[in-house]
């Protein structure tokens, strides 16, 4: 498959603020996220990570270089519409991104703006609320659901317009565990059985290991790339930048200092286990 989005020598600065210099946040950037991939984008607040997000439908548009989506320059204001039909957006509060007082009618919300038949929308909204496990809440009121409830509602209503990527910035930063859980599980389904192309900006390191692939940005640039074994395994490189590895990387990190011999990369609960039962039966 070729890439879904293609970002090339990207140049781009916040305006100053108060009479201040402009806020450099990307000098040449350069990373392509390939059709039907599940990434994760890591990285602390100021890592450029939010505002990669946001050149990936064109909410921000480069100073320098460019970003391409599925084949259309971002800068082209000619083909801005049809760029935000094909990679839908997912931020972090859901209440900011709800429009109606019924849930079947905020999932409709956004394929009526794009001018799609009322019969065709029918069907949308229908195996959209599926999709997300959300369709007996069709005629509840969305401000009496869950956080989770209401983020998977707010993904809903993007999977209506029937995108190829969907770029969800931290998603679940205001979520409990199982609200957390239940927005990664739909996450998984979109990319696994849908073939939609995700990119997920995140702070948890327990939803990174679920993508097939992991991208850690500090100050505006790559710190490292790889899939979730690769990536995790480098704890040293990643507490310089200021971030944890996941727990299970953790254990077993402290039980190589103290003179055992584990993989580190065993990172889901399972492996993790899996590999303390093997030492200890040993």
């Amino acid at each position: 498959m070729g890439n879904a989005i293609s970002v090339q020598d990207l140049h781009f600065s916040y305006p100053p603020q108060n009479g201040g210099a402009p806020y450099p946040v990307f000098d040449g950037l350069d990373v392509n996220i390939e059709e039907g991939s599940f990434v994760a984008v890591l990285g602390h607040n100021g890592s450029g990570k939010s505002t990669l997000a946001k050149h990936c439908n064109a909410i921000l548009l480069p100073e320098g270089g460019s970003v391409q989506v599925f084949g259309m320059d971002t800068a082209d204001e000619a083909q801005l519409l049809e760029i935000r039909r094909t990679v839908g957006m997912v931020f972090q509060n859901p209440d900011n991104q709800m429009v109606a007082n019924v849930v079947e009618e905020d999932v409709a919300f956004a394929p009526e703006n794009l001018g799609v038949p009322s019969e065709e929308i029918r069907k949308r909204v229908d195996d959209a609320l599926k999709t997300v496990g959300m369709y007996d809440y069709r005629s509840h009121a969305p401000h009496l659901l869950s956080g989770g409830q209401k983020q998977r509602i707010a993904i809903a209503g993007v999977i209506a317009m029937q995108p190829r990527c969907i770029v969800l910035d931290e998603p679940t930063a205001m979520l409990d565990p199982h609200g957390r859980e239940d927005v990664i599980r739909t996450i998984e389904t979109l990319n696994r059985e849908n073939g939609i192309t995700v990119v997920l900006i995140t702070h948890h390191m327990t939803e990174a290991i679920r993508a097939d692939r992991v991208i850690v940005m500090q100050e505006g640039r790559i710190l490292t790339d790889g899939t979730p074994k690769e990536v995790f395994t480098q704890v040293e490189l990643l507490r310089s930048a200021g971030l944890e590895v996941p727990a299970t990387t953790q254990i077993i990190y402290e039980l190589n200092k103290a003179g055992l011999s584990l993989p580190l990369d065993a990172l889901s609960t399972e492996e993790c286990a899996h590999v303390l039962y093997e030492t200890l039966k040993t």
